[in-house]
């Protein structure tokens, strides 16, 4: 069966669970993080902090957040990337 990308999940290279990183890029606010971990771990309950890295740009505007979570489904993977590409802030999702 070949999904909506294309791509047939039984040819898929990943094999789950696997370790999976998220970046996730928003404008700079008090706001932001604690938004972005709220969804990341409604999807992603046992994420350890630990795996979690931030970095301001150089001029500090900006924000990148990685989260290496433990992925268990190419489907929870896509409800993860979707909720944070539709979180207030987010401009990016890699």
């Amino acid at each position: 069966m070949v999904t909506d990308g294309g791509i047939d999940p039984a040819q898929s290279p990943l094999q789950f669970p696997t370790d999976y990183p998220i970046k996730v890029v928003g404008r700079t606010g008090r706001e932001l993080r604690p938004r972005i971990d709220a969804v990341v771990v409604g999807h992603a309950p046992d994420l350890d902090p630990a795996r979690v890295t931030e970095r301001a740009s150089g001029a500090g505007n900006f924000t990148s957040i990685t989260y290496v979570i433990v992925a268990r489904s190419r489907e929870q993977v896509t409800a993860l990337v979707g909720a944070l590409a539709a979180t207030e802030g987010v401009l990016m999702v890699i």
